[in-house]
């Protein structure tokens, strides 16, 4: 079938959805913004419930949940098989660089084996279309100095076990294109920050410390570049390439938004009327990537997706979602009483995730 009549389709008829990885960070925005713009659609939740994943994120939502491990080959085919989906949306990884470096093995079992295992249950019970979620990181980094961006056909560097991985997953997933003509997308997404972040990532941690007067430790001199991107236009474009990208293709997702860590540290506390004087340098990460810069012309050019954010404005929203939640600290309370930002909101703000 031709890409177009077959995304005619996808827009069209009620889709089964798997989301990987869907009460995690990005996973739970995406769920949330998948069931606002096709609420006919079924989701079900294949989430772990690891460090990073709260199921009462989902509270309320109309799906069903499964906890359990993608590289669970037995759970994950009785899954196919009872549910008959449509569509997989693949976020379940582990995704911390610190976390990599401190043990790679769990980060190649999930990333690697994990997406290998759903990929077997795709084909064999023939879903529509897999979609893979990844990261700009599979592609190393840029020197401070430098204006390039990142291209789709750039060529694959990553700097550590968690890169590493992902970029692995990556291939796996076009590997089986080629060779089965399994009908997979990827995306490879900038920094995204937002609500439900968990707090050992950049933003998250920098606003959990102000609030309490303790000292923001920035890694080096703070320099490296990140380019953040909202995690509500992440969402957005996601949906977009499911509806109407081309099989086989990848697409990047960037926000449009580069700002050194310095810098970002510097406006938080600003936003919090915190002193400066709580910035605290220490001992540079090993291998910290130096920046990162997405091109995301192709998505712009074929989908008709860019972000709509503006990075100021979404981070003090997101500063007030985490004051609202205490986010880890009691991360029921005050929660479905409260969303950072509204649908129509969302297309005012901007970008980020972990560095």
């Amino acid at each position: 079938m031709e890409d177009g009549k077959e995304n005619e389709n996808f827009i069209i008829f009620k889709m089964k959805v798997l989301v990987t990885g869907g009460a995690g960070f990005i996973g739970t925005n995406y769920v949330k913004y998948h069931l606002e713009k096709r609420p006919a659609d079924e989701l079900v939740v294949l989430d772990a419930l690891t460090y990073s994943g709260h199921k009462e994120n989902l509270a309320g939502l109309n799906l069903r949940f499964i906890e359990g491990r993608i590289e669970d080959k037995v759970m994950v085919n009785q899954l196919f098989e009872e549910e008959k989906f449509d569509w997989i949306v693949h976020f379940a990884a582990e995704s911390h660089v610190d976390r990599s470096i401190r043990n790679p093995e769990i980060f190649v079992t999930t990333n690697v084996l994990g997406t290998q295992v759903l990929l077997d249950a795709a084909r064999n019970f023939g879903i529509k279309r897999f979609h893979h979620v990844s990261t700009d990181e599979i592609y190393g980094d840029l020197g401070l100095n430098s204006t390039d961006k990142f291209t789709e056909e750039s060529f694959i560097a990553p700097s550590s076990p968690y890169s590493a991985s992902k970029a692995s997953s990556d291939m796996m997933c076009l590997a089986y294109k080629r060779t089965f003509g399994l009908p997979v997308t990827i995306s490879r997404c900038s920094n995204n920050y937002g609500p439900y972040q968990s707090l050992e990532n950049f933003i998250p941690r920098m606003i959990d410390l102000a609030a309490k007067d303790e000292k923001l430790q920035i890694y080096g001199t703070g320099e490296n570049i990140r380019d953040w991107l909202y995690v509500k236009d992440h969402c957005s474009a996601i949906l977009e390439i499911l509806e109407s990208g081309r099989s086989g293709e990848i697409y990047n997702i960037g926000g449009d938004s580069e700002m050194k860590n310095i810098d970002v540290a510097k406006m938080i506390l600003k936003i919090l009327g915190k002193s400066e004087d709580l910035i605290e340098f220490v001992a540079d990460r090993k291998g910290h990537d130096e920046r990162y810069a997405i091109d995301f012309s192709k998505i712009k050019s074929e989908l008709g997706w860019t972000p709509r954010g503006v990075f100021e404005e979404g981070l003090r929203q997101t500063i007030e979602w985490y004051k609202l939640n205490s986010y880890e600290r009691n991360h029921i309370s005050g929660r479905n009483g409260h969303e950072a930002l509204s649908s129509h909101e969302s297309h005012k703000q901007a970008s980020a995730a972990g560095l």
